[in-house]
């Protein structure tokens, strides 16, 4: 069967996160029939990788066997340099049960502020995966570098964006327009691949 996805084809998209959702969406293009595994009612799988294409791929897989559609599945995170990449693929447990990522950015200024190390060079990595019901699957990775400010600024995008300026840029993701950050982040880049792969 060839991996190719048709415009317009229902998909689910193997998130419970609204705004990750949304931002899935608009970087597909609104090509396709999206539904969220959060709308679906279907569970969480536990993340049991231990890098972000396999995490992407773990998700995808689920979230297809359990709806029988075509799953799309991201898993992306936030490595800064001076906590040797963390939190990586911890990103969102750092937020914790609440998925609170002020409390997350300030366990991040704190960490490195106690390293007394001077680099605040990081990186967003994006892993998306697509899994057919019946088993194929593909997944693409995309890395976007930037450096880390504090405290935070903006109230746009979601997660760790307020606290991340992409290299050659002045503002962090969260003061970006959605359409700016949309055309350069690291989910960009890796749907960049999945589209010369799929569509």
């Amino acid at each position: 069967m060839p991996l190719i996805l048709k415009p317009g084809s229902r998909m689910v998209v193997a998130t419970h996160n609204p705004g990750k959702a949304r931002e899935l969406a608009e970087i597909l293009e609104n090509r396709f029939d999206l539904v969220t595994a959060g709308q679906l009612g279907l569970p969480e799988p536990e993340e049991t990788e231990t890098t972000f294409e396999g995490n992407a791929l773990l998700k995808a897989r689920a979230a297809a066997q359990a709806s029988g559609l075509v799953a799309l599945a991201d898993d992306s995170g936030l490595s800064v340099s001076a906590l040797g990449g963390a939190p990586g693929i911890f990103s969102a447990r750092w937020a914790g049960e609440t998925k609170d990522f002020s409390l997350a950015m300030t366990r991040i200024e704190k960490e490195v502020a106690a390293t007394g190390v001077a680099d605040r060079s990081a990186w967003f990595t994006c892993a998306l995966a697509v899994a057919w019901p019946d088993g194929p699957a593909i997944v693409v990775e995309g890395r976007l570098t930037g450096v880390l400010t504090f405290p935070p600024r903006g109230d746009r995008g979601f997660g760790y964006d307020p606290i991340f300026i992409p290299d050659g840029e002045i503002e962090t993701f969260g003061e970006m327009e959605p359409t700016r950050k949309d055309a350069m982040s690291h989910r960009a880049l890796a749907f960049a691949q999945l589209r010369a792969a799929i569509l």
